[in-house]
């Protein structure tokens, strides 16, 4: 017969239209799977599934007459499958005193499938999309259902999965007789889904590896399936790798990083993999290997989509360009972090911070440490427990001349602060600062103090405090909100150099008890609620300045000149993410008594321990520090990179994770201690 080529519809009863936007069709929470009221929603939503698939294949047999009759034998036997699988469900409902249509059904797959054009466009969307991930649904409830004894749902599901494998089967037979043999089974696959289709519809958790191997699906497909990530709906928020704002912010606009700069942003780029959600969009510059996306996924991580940009930014082919976008997460709003995003502007639907010439005027300043100064000594002035907290006069001051740094440091001197820090107003990790230590001011500092001031026009001036404690407290700054994020502890060297953040799931816990005691002294909770103060005070002035994301507060405890434990509630304000931020969201991923420490590695740390390349030192830190998850796949221990060991050859982001607590706090470098 003849195609048949206008629109159609299922016909179907009242209890059984469509109804996307009509009450709730989404799929039920399983934290209640042992009431008959769940599982009968679970049943009913599958049910609606088979009946679409029965529908959906009636509609191929009418669109398709001149396909082969082999391929439209296959599919009336397999049209006659789903309508059995159909009311067996419809069976199992009555069982459980349910009628299929008491819920709200969804007409999602017909609406996805329905549009197809040829023949291949059914295999690709039902056969190898949305019937492949029945494979780990049917395999998974199967499960579920025989843990919670209901036999009955358990058996029909366990018919379904076998019926699956050959449905998947027969369509992947079609798929490879049709497409062009100059691809890959993945790259045809891939280019065959036109969005919002894609292979992230192709698969569930648990991944039922086994049941793809059985169909016939080869490794390279299965591998690449396993790390796809791609947004099923929500618009993504799009992430950047952009680490040197503040060098941006020194140097002006003709600041190019070096080649050794190069090759850390290069190595790097991969950390905000680890702030997404899976479904956000991380950008590259370089596609990342599948072995490596694996390996994280099976550490646990669910992996956000990547996108590769050229020197030249976004390609133009970029379906990026062409969806909407929720909004833009550079690491830090910079000039050089909006360039690269700069073509998705016009698909924003969040709003963003200045651009232009008026990210000068309102961004820039904020990531001075003459304002965190500022704002540190307001603050203070805005408080009347100020017994615990550092003395003003312990507060960095802002100085535009050669002669004005000398005089603040000999003032300071005088005030019983011998050692003295003079800091660049865009340095950061503990760069860019000069350390005064010696009596006398020497013709090599005094040559850095007037490079600095030509620079940058003014320098920081503080005393160098005896620090015991370093952390820091982060937040996240939207519309008309700043939201509390978390705390991570800092590990720095004697000269303030940052060594690492460590990240505990109860930073108040893990304090040794003089800390501990302080944090509480006269107050429960005072430290917690001194940052809390913080936040609400700072809010005005970010909100003012138009600014929107992550911030960083930098804070310590010192001892003091009496010996006694101050707090510095602020040391930098830091309007981007960090490496603490970042240990805060490694940690989510983590096991309940799960502690975990970031390490960044670079060249000296290899040649410390005796290797030639970060791929094979990183072979020797996974035989020591095996990964080992627990049942939910959250980590419990071992040592996960959080850039590729293979391709990085400046610097290498360790995390190790531990539920000796202990060990990470009292240990300076517990890589190093692991190791020996």
């Amino acid at each position: 017969g003849k195609p048949v080529l206008r629109d159609l519809s299922p016909e179907r009863n009242q209890v059984l239209q469509f109804k996307d936007h009509q009450g709730d069709t989404s799929f039920p929470a399983l934290h209640t799977l042992e009431k008959d009221e769940t599982r009968g929603r679970v049943l009913h939503f599958f049910a609606n599934h088979e009946l679409l698939a029965t529908e959906l294949m009636a509609l191929v047999l009418l669109k398709f007459p001149e396909a082969p009759k082999a391929f439209r034998r296959g599919i009336l036997k397999t049209l006659k499958d789903e309508q059995e699988h159909t009311r067996m469900y419809v069976r199992r409902l009555a069982d459980m005193g349910m009628v299929f249509g008491q819920f709200p059904v969804n007409g999602y797959f017909w609406k996805m499938i329905a549009p197809m054009s040829t023949p291949m466009d059914y295999v690709s969307r039902l056969s190898l999309t949305f019937e492949q991930a029945n494979l780990d649904f049917s395999a998974y409830f199967a499960q579920r259902f025989g843990l919670i004894g209901d036999r009955a749902s358990q058996a029909l599901m366990e018919k379904i999965y076998r019926d699956e494998l050959t449905h998947v089967g027969y369509g992947l037979k079609w798929f490879r007789r049709w497409k062009d043999p100059k691809l890959t089974d993945w790259q045809a696959y891939e280019k065959q889904l036109e969005f919002p289709m894609s292979p992230q519809r192709a698969k569930a958790a648990p991944f039922n590896l086994k049941a793809r191997q059985q169909v016939g699906l080869d490794a390279d497909f299965i591998q690449r399936l396993y790390v796809y990530s791609k947004s099923k709906g929500r618009t993504p928020r799009i992430h950047v790798f952009n680490p040197y704002a503040e060098q941006f912010m020194m140097a002006g606009p003709g600041f190019t990083p070096n080649r050794q700069q190069k090759s850390i942003q290069e190595d790097l780029e991969t950390l905000p993999l680890f702030l997404c959600r899976s479904d956000d969009v991380v950008l590259v510059r370089r596609p990342q290997r599948i072995a490596y996306l694996a390996k994280l996924k099976d550490s646990g991580f669910a992996l956000p989509q990547t996108e590769c940009v050229s020197e030249k930014g976004l390609e133009e082919a970029s379906e990026l360009r062409r969806r909407k976008v929720g909004a833009l997460c550079p690491w830090a709003w910079s000039p050089c972090g909006y360039q690269v995003m700069k073509p998705l502007m016009a698909q924003l639907t969040q709003a963003c911070p200045p651009v232009g010439e008026a990210w000068y005027e309102s961004i820039r300043p904020l990531f001075a440490k003459d304002w965190a100064a500022d704002q540190l000594r307001a603050f203070l002035r805005s408080r009347s427990d100020g017994q615990w907290l550092i003395a003003e006069d312990a507060i960095g001051q802002s100085c535009d001349s050669e002669v004005g740094v000398l005089s603040q440091i000999e003032c300071l001197r005088q005030k019983g602060y011998p050692r003295v820090v003079v800091k660049s107003l865009y340095g950061s990790a503990g760069g860019n600062m000069l350390r005064c230590w010696e009596s006398k001011i020497s013709e090599r500092q005094m040559g850095w103090i007037a490079n600095a001031l030509r620079r940058e026009g003014a320098l920081l001036v503080e005393p160098w405090l005896d620090r015991m404690m370093d952390f820091s407290v982060h937040w996240q700054v939207e519309p008309g909100a700043i939201r509390w994020i978390g705390w991570s502890h800092l590990k720095v060297d004697d000269r303030g150099h940052y060594r690492g953040s460590l990240w505990m799931p109860s930073f108040m816990r893990a304090m040794p008890k003089e800390l501990a005691k302080f944090a509480h002294e006269g107050e429960p909770e005072r430290l917690r609620r001194l940052f809390y103060d913080l936040k609400e005070f700072l809010f005005p002035h970010l909100k003012q300045a138009g600014y929107l994301g992550p911030v960083g507060v930098d804070a310590a405890i010192f001892r003091g000149g009496d010996g006694r434990p101050r707090l510095k509630p602020v040391i930098e304000i830091n309007p981007r993410y960090t490496m603490g931020r970042l240990s805060i969201e490694v940690g989510r991923h983590h096991a309940p008594g799960s502690a975990g420490y970031l390490q960044i590695l670079n060249q000296r740390d290899l040649e410390r321990h005796g290797h030639d390349s970060f791929d094979a030192w990183s072979r020797s830190i996974e035989k020591a520090l095996p990964v080992v998850t627990d049942e939910r796949g959250r980590l419990v221990s071992g040592a996960v990179f959080l850039n590729d060991p293979t391709t990085a050859s400046g610097c290498l982001a360790l995390w190790q994770a531990s539920r000796d607590i202990k060990a990470f706090w009292e240990v300076g470098h517990p890589l190093e201690a692991t190791l020996a």
